[in-house]
């Protein structure tokens, strides 16, 4: 049986982390995004997301404006983060391996993503439910975010490499 669910945002979050100066990580979290995802039969097979790439925040409003600038995301001329699965295969158990198209800042490439789908729930006001963790790595120059500075002692102000974490809480339509 097809089923098909959308996320519930309130009990959701999209988080990202980076290497800052190649000694510690910051973190950050999009707080404004939709999803929605397919099922058959309990096996997931679709998923589609989109982020507002204005509700970036890291906890500091001048990282975060300049997250926003042309420099990174550049959000005047790219609001959003687009991700569209184009294939996913059922490793074992809950465990699955999500193929997606991601389009940011205006480029579109593949992606691979791990995920762990929960069991399906009855909530107490008799709503379907279900949860995942989906977590996936990529390097931001791909997409164009390639603003960087060189640090003496070597290595690099910010990570190109970005490691991307998705709880996401998903209710099924009636």
């Amino acid at each position: 049986m097809s089923q098909q669910w959308n996320i519930d945002a309130s009990h959701s979050s999209i988080d990202f982390k980076v290497r800052h100066m190649a000694i510690s990580t910051t973190k950050g979290s999009f707080n404004s995004f939709t999803a929605n995802a397919q099922t058959d039969n309990g096996a997931l097979k679709g998923l589609e997301a989109t982020i507002d790439v204005n509700s970036i925040t890291t906890n500091d409003e001048k990282r975060d404006g300049h997250l926003k600038s042309p420099d990174f995301f550049d959000v005047a001329n790219h609001p959003s983060i687009t991700i569209k699965s184009t294939n996913i295969e059922h490793v074992s158990g809950n465990e699955y391996k999500i193929l997606a198209d991601m389009t940011m800042r205006g480029v579109t490439k593949p992606v691979t993503f791990k995920a762990e789908v929960g069991q399906a729930i009855k909530d107490p006001w008799g709503m379907q439910r279900s949860a995942a963790n989906i977590t996936g790595k990529l390097n931001r120059k791909d997409w164009g975010l390639n603003w960087n500075m060189a640090l003496e002692l070597g290595g690099l102000m910010v990570s190109e490499e970005v490691t991307f974490d998705f709880d996401v809480e998903m209710v099924a339509q009636a």
